[in-house]
This record gives structure tokens, C-alpha cells and sequence, in this order.
């Protein structure tokens, strides 16, 4: 995993590279970030204003990875659940 920026850096970025008519590789050399990570935060943010339509928003990603977290929690939950079921059919029976 990679390093974490924060957003105001990402939208410092995103700013220098819309203002300054230049490049990706530019404005990564001036913030010491790669031209590949300048031209994904410029993409996300293209997406997140409307402007792309491409891939999921910020907020659409931030959704998606809850209701992951929530199907694997309640696949954890019913795995649970049948192993009692199980358990309590084998005593009562």
C-alpha cells in the first residue's frame, strides 16, 4: 500500500496541474509525488466534480467499501448462527 496524502496536498496538486497549463510529471517533480499519482488525483477528482464518468466517485467508493465491510460481517454472523443451529440440533436431539 502506498503512501497516504493528505487532501489538502491531493487538491494543491490538482490545483497547480489545472492553473499551471503543465505537466503531470511538472507538478509531481515540484510535490515529490510520481506523474501517475499527479494524474490519479486529478482523475478522482474529475470524477468527484462530475467532469469524468468513467469510474466511482470518492464518496461512491467510500460506500462500496462499507457494504463490503457489512456483507462480510454478516457472512461471519450466519456462519455463526448455522454452527449453533447445528450444535443446539445435536443436543436437543
Amino acid at each position: 500500500m502506498g503512501k497516504i496524502y493528505p487532501q489538502e496536498y491531493k487538491r494543491e496538486a490538482v490545483e497547480l496541474y489545472r492553473l499551471g497549463g503543465t505537466t503531470y510529471a511538472a507538478v509531481g517533480r515540484k510535490l515529490d509525488v510520481s506523474s501517475e499519482t499527479v494524474r490519479n488525483w486529478v482523475a478522482q477528482t474529475d470524477r468527484d466534480e462530475g467532469r469524468r464518468g468513467d469510474g466511482l466517485t470518492t464518496d461512491e467508493r467510500r460506500e462500496l467499501s462499507e457494504l463490503r465491510r457489512t456483507t462480510r460481517r454478516q457472512a461471519q454472523e450466519l456462519e455463526i448462527l448455522g454452527k449453533a443451529v447445528g450444535w443446539f440440533a445435536k443436543k436437543t436431539s
